[in-house]
């Protein structure tokens, strides 16, 4: 929890991007947050989207927003035990190498960061079986649930 808050600490403006595929397994990981979020977290200076497979789609929405933070949430292959946990820059290594999606988030964040000089923070969950056509494990259900609450208490502030 600690390592949430200082993420958020400061900051005014925010956009929660959740990143998956819902017919493929565990990667419904981050669209699954985003949607309990938007349940949650009734704050006007937080944008919450559920950006599918697609995060570049949503560039020119986030932009508008003026964020000054911008948190991608996502299934990430990082050799974790299934379900763990990861704070990273999306702007480093990490980013390039887990995205199953479009264009590599690396990408995505870095031409963010250009256009609205936020901070860019990905939390990702180590999934378990992400084939097509697979239901979610009731594991990273469960983390997903775990997240959106954690951080629907940390965006109502």
């Amino acid at each position: 929890m600690d390592a949430l808050e200082e993420i958020f600490s400061g900051k005014k403006r925010i956009v929660i991007c959740g990143i998956g595929n819902d017919v493929r397994g565990d990667d419904a990981f981050g669209v699954l947050v985003a949607e309990k979020l938007e349940k949650l977290v009734k704050n006007p200076e937080v944008l919450i989207l559920n950006c599918g497979e697609m995060p570049e789609s949503y560039v020119g929405k986030i932009s508008a927003f003026k964020p000054d933070l911008v948190v991608f949430v996502d299934a990430v292959h990082f050799g974790g035990e299934v379900g763990e946990f990861i704070i990273a820059d999306p702007l480093k290594t990490l980013g390039e190498a887990v995205s199953t999606h479009g264009l590599p988030l690396r990408v995505v964040a870095s031409y963010l960061k250009e256009q609205t000089g936020s901070e860019i923070v990905l939390i990702g969950c180590q999934p378990g079986s992400t084939g097509l056509f697979e239901e979610l494990s009731e594991l990273i259900r469960e983390r997903a649930e775990k997240l959106a609450e954690l951080l629907g208490k940390i965006l109502n502030k």
